[in-house]
This record gives C-alpha cells, sequence and structure tokens, in this order.
C-alpha cells in the first residue's frame, strides 16, 4: 500500500498501489490530504461523512478525490484518518467516515489548495492488487 508522486510539470500526478481497492482509495485520499497538509499534526476531534458515487471506477475515483478535496478546501476540515466502504451494484458507491478536526492553516502546514481532480491520465488496473494512477489540477 503506498503512493508515490510522479514527474509533472504543474500538477500533482500520483500513482497508488494497493491489495484491493478499498486500500486503493484510502491510500488516494491520503495523497490528497498530504499534498493539502501534515496529516500527522491533525487531531481526531469530529467526523464528516463523505459519499461518492460513480457508473465505474473511474467516475468514483474522480467523484471520490473531489469529495475528499471538497471536504478539505471548501468545508476546512483536515482529515487525520478515513473509514470507507464500497459498494457495487448497477454503478459503484462509497461510504465513508473522516476523522479530524476544522483546518487550521498554520498548525496543518496548509500546502496547496487543490482545484480539481481530472480524467486526464487516469487509469485503474485490477490485477495482483490494484494500480490507480490520476492527475490532480492544482
Amino acid at each position: 500500500m503506498s503512493y508515490k508522486f510522479l514527474e509533472h510539470a504543474t500538477d500533482a500526478f500520483i500513482e497508488v498501489t494497493a491489495k484491493d481497492l478499498k486500500e486503493a482509495f484510502l491510500v488516494s485520499a491520503n495523497a490528497v490530504i498530504n499534498i493539502t497538509l501534515d496529516q500527522d499534526k491533525v487531531n481526531e476531534i469530529e467526523q464528516k461523512e463523505i459519499t461518492a458515487h460513480g457508473k465505474d471506477l473511474n467516475y468514483l475515483l474522480f467523484s471520490w478525490l473531489e469529495e475528499v478535496t471538497f471536504v478539505l478546501i471548501t468545508e476546512g476540515f483536515a482529515i487525520k484518518r478515513i473509514e470507507l466502504e464500497i459498494k457495487e451494484d448497477k454503478d459503484y458507491k462509497i461510504n465513508a467516515k473522516a476523522y479530524g478536526e476544522p483546518l487550521d492553516f498554520l498548525k496543518h502546514n496548509f500546502k496547496v489548495e487543490i482545484k480539481a481532480p481530472t480524467f486526464y491520465e487516469m487509469k485503474i488496473e485490477q490485477k495482483n492488487g490494484v494500480f490507480m494512477r490520476f492527475l490532480l489540477d492544482l
């Protein structure tokens, strides 16, 4: 379970490897959080619900990255930890709980604002684990 930043001139290009989809979506959220702030400086004081939907895994990843970014940036909630479950029926759905506290720019060492995830260069493969690659517009 890991993520790494790939070379890109202006945006955040992230590659995730994980044992399964649940872990891959958790790792992708942690990458988004750590681009934005220092996750280790956040305390678990409050919790927020996060829901994402997608007609396929690419749309689910896009929606998930968008929702995590919304909670961090728009709602100003610094996330320490996330618990989630993924449901698949006709489409995909993530139900998650984020644990953290109100964002404090100094305490949490706010780094950069993410504008939005993109579908450009997005890739998800499921072979002997899960491989994801995605781009965030900064």
